[in-house]
């Protein structure tokens, strides 16, 4: 009830992404890591979000990134709370130094550890030798800023920059979008496969134990509403697609900042 209210003020990260179709989560959802010990703040804040709803059970409350507020992440979704437990806000403001959204070293922190539950042997990875910067990009076969994204691998390669794809199929669990990531996850050769549906040429179906739903799973907990959803290696999101000039000036930023991990 809270999430779809959420999602609806909140909207997508990004303009430049192809909009989720909301479906349920599937089965066996990843748990992030055990939340830290609770102070008397977050303990008043989480007993003023029970006054709201006595099912609203956030994933993580800690400080926020300026003062006065403590960060909350509902179902993926980060919102901000005063520390007397009065005020809700739910819109993550943008920093202007950093030219990124706000965020904590504490929420940055609760997405990298979602992100490490995603084991590298699961990922199709495109990646230059002595790559400088890794994201993880959370992305289907249909979207077609997906597919821009991916006509920029070359670019970003020889920008340093590795890209670890992981599965998305934002029409939802059950869809031919997500039927059809479980063939490319499933190929012999993941690479061709997911450029060759990315490119539009039909899908061979295939089946096999795959990560698909875990996936999908870990960007529903991250708060994904659409695709591509792009991670820095220190859990920042740098937005839906961003054209690879702008990528590298963001995660050089990030870096510069002693964020890279």
């Amino acid at each position: 009830m809270y999430r779809i209210a959420i999602a609806a003020l909140l909207g997508a990260i990004s303009l430049s992404a192809c909009a989720q179709q909301k479906a349920p989560t599937a089965a066996g959802t990843t748990a992030a890591a055990a939340p830290a010990a609770e102070g008397p703040v977050e303990q008043r804040v989480r007993e003023a979000l029970k006054q709201l709803d006595p099912n609203f059970k956030p994933d993580y409350i800690g400080a926020a990134p300026f003062p006065g507020f403590r960060e909350v992440i509902v179902s993926g979704q980060v919102l901000y709370v005063t520390d007397d437990g009065r005020y809700l806000m739910q819109s993550q403001p943008y920093d202007i130094e950093k030219r990124a959204m706000a965020t904590s070293p504490g929420l940055l922190a609760h997405r990298r550890a979602l992100l490490a539950t995603l084991p590298h042997s699961d990922r199709i990875v495109f990646a230059p030798p002595n790559a400088k910067h890794t994201i993880t990009v959370f992305t289907d076969i249909e979207c077609g800023y997906c597919r821009k994204l991916h006509q920029d691998i070359a670019e970003l390669n020889r920008n340093g920059i590795a890209v670890e794809y992981v599965a998305f199929p934002r029409m939802g669990l059950g869809s031919k979008d997500h039927t059809d990531m479980i063939s490319v996850w499933c190929a012999s050769d993941r690479k061709a496969a997911l450029t060759a549906a990315k490119s539009g040429q039909p899908v061979t179906a295939r089946s096999c134990t795959n990560p698909v739903n875990m996936q999908y799973n870990v960007g529903q907990q991250l708060g994904i509403n659409g695709t591509p959803a792009i991670f820095a290696a220190d859990g920042s999101q740098l937005g839906g697609y961003v054209p690879p000039s702008q990528l590298k000036a963001a995660l050089e930023r990030i870096d510069g900042a002693g964020g890279s991990r």
